[in-house]
């Protein structure tokens, strides 16, 4: 079987529901335990575990022990990336289009 590349990884993992609300989770509270997490979720313990393996490999959750306690934390960086290849190229046309429509009532009022 065909190891996944990296952004490949981050899209299988942004693809599942649940994995997405494990990042909203930890968004808004960075740094929570498989317990705290599993509290949020309607799943087995062993269910949410698999869902932070998945975001672990693609890089979107990095794990820190603190004595026996092991905190989720989530790296945005991977977001950021496929933000700046898949979207913000886009974004260009958008606002160029915006500052000519802006420059175009502009000048149709003043004269």
């Amino acid at each position: 079987m065909r190891r996944l590349n990296a952004i490949d990884q981050v899209f299988k993992a942004l693809a599942d529901s649940s994995r997405r609300k494990l990042l909203d989770e930890l968004f808004m509270n960075n740094g929570q335990t498989l317990s705290e997490l599993c509290q949020l979720l309607e799943m087995s313990r062993q269910a949410v575990t698999k869902h932070l393996v998945i975001l672990e490999e693609a890089n979107l959750v990095v794990v820190e022990w603190h004595g026996r306690n092991k905190l989720h934390y989530l790296n945005s960086v991977p977001i950021s990336e496929i933000s700046k290849r898949w979207i913000n190229k886009f974004e260009h046309s958008r606002f160029e289009a915006l500052s000519e429509l802006k420059y175009e009532l502009e000048e149709g009022h003043n004269r």
